[in-house]
């Protein structure tokens, strides 16, 4: 059985870049994932993260889902590439330090390179929504 628990394993970032905390669920076409907003000011402040770091919550669900492929097929963990967001839309400003959120990121297309997500983000009155487009070349690339 693959372990999902440390998202360190199923994500190219390390320290304090990896932002999510846990992964809840996950199936072939979806993953969600949860974390405490944090005070570490490397994307916000003190008291707020702004809600445009929503992008940067769903780009690594996308890439926790990716890892969660690549260790089924006994792949490395690769890079990707955010291209583009689509129809983002928040009916907040900013995350208040502390709020729990949900991220929830559904597959609507996908190939061996590119890939085209519905991303959510839920928490206590908080409604964030939007599509990804990412790009994860081959591994070889970088050799």
């Amino acid at each position: 059985m693959i372990n999902y628990t440390e998202i360190a394993e199923l994500i190219p970032h390390s320290g304090s870049m990896i932002l999510l905390d846990k992964i809840l669920e996950f199936d072939e076409h979806s993953l969600s994932a949860e974390l405490v907003v944090r005070d570490d000011a490397l994307l916000g402040n003190n008291k707020k993260v702004p809600a445009w770091v929503g992008i940067e919550y769903m780009a690594q669900t996308i890439a926790a889902y990716a890892g969660i492929q690549s260790k089924k097929l006994g792949e490395p963990i690769n890079l990707g590439f955010l291209l583009g967001t689509r129809r983002y839309t928040s009916n907040i400003d900013s995350f208040d330090i502390g709020t729990v959120l949900t991220i929830k990121i559904t597959r609507i297309i996908n190939d061996d390179k590119l890939g085209v997500f519905d991303c959510k983000i839920y928490g206590s009155g908080i409604e964030v929504n939007a599509n990804l487009n990412v790009y994860q070349p081959p591994i070889n690339t970088y050799s």
